[in-house]
């Protein structure tokens, strides 16, 4: 039984022929733009809301999602090289499979596919230039730079979760309202951390999963200086703690937006106790896609309450 289960799984991953359209779309991860869409996302109903249809920008909010979109495409060509190079994506991997470790992408061919992205995603990004002024050149250069800093050292210094917040909150939110409104307002600071905080909930139960691989690889990611208990402590507090803070929308008259998030609240508690059940394993995979689909309703939960108000 053991030689036809793994001649099974070899024969799965012969499904992926290398360099194949099927191998490039895995290695750009799917699953994850949704990150990247939700504080975009959050930010344009904001918007909408404050301006009104009749001064919506759409352009340059087309281009705050491509931008957004191609970083998070370019952030995992870039994770998935460098992880490789470090010998991190060994059969030992609890996660899914990555595109240079399963060799379905040679690493030269991501390295050139980590310069075009990033080429691209600046291409798209100049344009807002003409909108918000020559700062969000800065920004972009921050995003780009950040970028590759996560995977090559921050993320082993145990500093992601602060660059979620940073860089999946506070930056895309707060950026994006900016170049459709002309200001940052405190109802977009306090989305911009909420959002931040529900996003961190995904890196929180990957390093949860992983918390056995990063310690021997030298990863000191929060969960793996702090422990298994306050891994799943800061899972369930960090969605509970959006969704309290995101109540202070109703001081702003955003009623709808700090009612509709308690049924991700709901949905959050569920994952947790899934996540306490099953504890350690491949099987917290399952975890990880029930909070990536909790967290892209949060924002389109948010964002209806926005339009609503």
């Amino acid at each position: 039984m053991f030689t036809f289960a793994r001649h099974s799984h070899l024969m799965k991953e012969k499904v992926v022929i290398p360099g194949s359209p099927k191998a490039w779309l895995l290695a750009m991860r799917p699953k994850t733009l949704s990150g990247a869409a939700v504080p975009v996302m959050i930010a344009l109903a904001l918007s909408y809301a404050t301006t009104g249809a009749a001064q919506f920008k759409a352009l340059p909010a087309a281009l705050c999602v491509l931008f957004a979109l191609i970083m998070q495409i370019d952030a995992n060509f870039v994770n998935d090289y460098f992880d490789f190079m470090r010998g991190n994506d060994d059969d030992m991997r609890l996660g899914p499979r990555r595109a240079c470790a399963q060799g379905w992408i040679s690493p030269r061919a991501m390295l050139r596919a980590i310069v075009l992205t990033t080429l691209v995603a600046c291409a798209v990004g100049l344009p807002l230039v003409m909108y918000a002024g020559m700062w969000t050149l800065g920004v972009g250069a921050l995003c780009v730079l950040f970028c590759f800093l996560y995977t090559t050292s921050l993320s082993y210094l145990g500093l992601g979760d602060v660059l979620v917040l940073v860089f999946f909150g506070v930056v895309p939110v707060c950026v994006t309202f900016y170049i459709l409104t002309g200001c940052v307002t405190a109802e977009a600071v306090v989305a911009s951390l909420s959002c931040g905080l529900v996003i961190d909930t995904l890196l929180l139960v990957n390093n949860y999963r992983d918390i056995d691989n990063d310690a021997a690889a030298g990863k000191k990611t929060l969960v793996v200086r702090l422990g298994h208990r306050f891994g799943r402590m800061a899972y369930l507090v960090s969605g509970l703690s959006a969704v309290a803070l995101g109540s202070a929308f109703v001081y702003y008259g955003h009623v709808w937006a700090a009612v509709l998030p308690l049924v991700y609240a709901v949905l959050h508690v569920a994952a947790y106790r899934s996540m306490v059940r099953i504890n350690k394993g491949k099987a917290l995979n399952m975890v990880l896609g029930t909070t990536a689909r909790n967290m892209f309703f949060y924002g389109i939960l948010v964002s209806v309450g926005f339009l609503l108000g």
